[in-house]
């Protein structure tokens, strides 16, 4: 296992990556995820890592924000809405959501980029992509401009997976009440 270069790295990874190694050792299922190469760990928050979403309110809907974003230099901008981290109040997660891609789908994402694999000569099933803190040990709908990323295809910065029209609507319906914290 290992932290792909795209992962959230602020929280403890040599704990994080204990705990997928001690799952892989005891042959823990990992729960599924949106495509046969992502899979879920869920494990209780050990750090002091806070939500990263709240609710929108009458209270605070007034504080949401908008921009245009891209993860890398190499992916489209696509609008995203948020709450400033300084203006909720952010609560102490109760998981971590860690989302694991199978090695063959970072190595097709990376060359579909035109990208080095950095970790080529490491020796993995699967590495650490995103690591999502939440206070439910089950999936939270990806949010539907992530699901349009993907579908757009790797060489856009996307899984390559189609946009399932269920789970999208399923995915406006929990994020039209919620948004991220940056």
């Amino acid at each position: 296992f290992f932290f792909n270069d795209t992962a959230t790295t602020e929280i403890y990874t040599e704990q994080i990556v204990g705990s997928v190694r001690c799952v892989q050792e005891t042959d823990t299922e990992l729960a599924p995820g949106y495509a046969p190469f992502c899979k879920h760990l869920f494990i209780e928050n050990f750090t002091e890592t806070q939500t990263g979403f709240v609710k929108i309110s009458p209270e605070n809907e007034h504080l949401l924000r908008t921009v245009y974003e891209a993860r890398t230099e190499k992916e489209l901008p696509v609008l995203k809405r948020y709450f400033p981290i300084d203006t909720v109040e952010l609560q102490k997660a109760k998981y971590l959501d860690v989302i694991l891609y199978h090695k063959d789908q970072v190595l097709e994402e990376k060359k579909a980029m035109n990208e080095e694999d950095t970790n080529a000569q490491t020796e993995y099933e699967w590495a650490v992509v995103s690591i999502k803190p939440q206070d439910i040990n089950q999936e939270i709908p990806m949010d539907p401009i992530t699901m349009m990323r993907n579908a757009l295809g790797k060489d856009q910065g996307g899984s390559g997976v189609p946009l399932d029209r269920e789970k999208y609507l399923q995915s406006v319906e929990f994020w039209k009440e919620h948004a991220v914290v940056k």
